[in-house]
C-alpha cells in the first residue's frame, strides 16, 4: 500500500512539472523566432506547426506529448543556426 501511495504522489509531482515546462518551452521558441528566425522557410513551417502542435496538446492536458512536440521544434531551432 505504501508502494502505491509514493508511486501515485511521484506521478502526479511529474505531471504538474510537465505541465509547468511546457509554457517555459513555448517562450523560448517564440524568443528565438523573433530574434533569430530560421532562414529555411521549410524548417521555419514546421518550427511553426510544432510549437503550436504543443501549445494545442498543453491545453488539452497532454503535457509529455507537448514536452515532446515544443522539444522537436527546439531541437530544429538549434540544428538551423
Amino acid at each position: 500500500m505504501r508502494r502505491l501511495a509514493v508511486f501515485l504522489a511521484t506521478a502526479l509531482l511529474s505531471t504538474s512539472l510537465w505541465a509547468m515546462h511546457c509554457p517555459a518551452d513555448m517562450a523560448k521558441i517564440d524568443a528565438l523566432l523573433k530574434t533569430n528566425p530560421p532562414s529555411d522557410a521549410a524548417v521555419l513551417a514546421q518550427v511553426q506547426q510544432l510549437r503550436s502542435e504543443g501549445e494545442d496538446l498543453h491545453k488539452a492536458g497532454d503535457h509529455s506529448g507537448s514536452v515532446k512536440a515544443l522539444g522537436e521544434a527546439l531541437q530544429l531551432l538549434d540544428a538551423s543556426e
